[in-house]
């Protein structure tokens, strides 16, 4: 039987550009050994991810004394809110009552989703840096710390603080290459029953292996300005934009 030929250069020119598995090589008729054992831990934390809860305190402690506040979905445990993505979108109502106390023309909120660890890893950084690029230009509220999140329970928060906008930062759910990517997702006007084609994402927010917290944050602070002066975001800001490139300058 031939030699089987070195496979480790080609593995190293391709992991300058991907962290996902190739060039794995193998041995007889399986993966070698490495690589198994590598799939099976990625496997672990992937499971992880969506099962750990949403530890507060540790986001808290990356507000840098930025005031916030935790809310809850309808979901009542980490089971129901896999079983339930329904309840997930829900908020409890002695939330909903807490939060029309704190308008802002801007809500942040930081979910779980099905990636606490990138919630956990992320959120608070990217909540912060955005504060700094937009303070000056939105009255912002306290953060939201929102567990058992799905997307859309941001538009009952935003609708419930009053907000023109809301941001929801949340973490995404994980694959076997990727178990901390977080979202940002921009709705505006938010209240219940908007779609998702109404929203804006950026993904795959994860340093060092994704889209860097300042960069998220400067594409988030561009979106927030074009959709404040548009009124809409979704494919209704997107098809604008495209439109308005079309005509190019008057």
């Amino acid at each position: 039987m031939a030699d089987l030929p070195d496979i480790t250069p080609l593995r190293q020119r391709l992991s300058a550009f991907t962290n996902a598995r190739v060039a794995i090589g193998r041995v007889g008729s399986s993966v070698p050994t490495g690589a198994m054992l590598e799939f099976q831990l990625a496997h672990a934390r992937a499971r992880d991810a969506v099962h750990d809860a949403l530890a507060p305190g540790a986001v808290e402690q990356g507000l840098a004394g930025w005031p916030s506040i935790s809310v809850h979905s309808a979901a009542p445990d980490r089971a129901t809110y896999l079983l339930r993505p329904d309840l997930g979108r829900q908020l409890q109502p002695e939330d909903a009552a807490s939060l029309q106390m704190d308008q802002a023309q801007l809500a942040i909120v930081i979910a779980d989703g099905l990636s606490a660890t990138a919630t956990m890893a992320h959120g608070a950084a990217l909540a912060m840096a955005m504060v700094e690029r937009l303070r000056h230009d939105w009255r912002i509220g306290p953060m939201v710390i929102a567990h058992q999140a799905r997307v859309a329970l941001g538009d009952e928060i935003g609708e419930a603080m009053d907000a023109q906008m809301v941001v929801v930062l949340i973490g995404e759910r994980p694959g076997l290459s990727a178990a901390d990517s977080l979202s940002a997702y921009l709705t505006w006007a938010p209240r219940r029953g908007r779609l998702d084609s109404e929203r804006n994402c950026i993904s795959n927010i994860r340093p060092p292996h994704g889209r860097s917290i300042a960069e998220a944050a400067d594409e988030i602070a561009r979106i927030l300005s074009r959709a404040r002066a548009a009124q809409c975001t979704g494919v209704a800001l997107a098809g604008g934009e495209a439109l308005a490139a079309e005509e190019g300058p008057d």
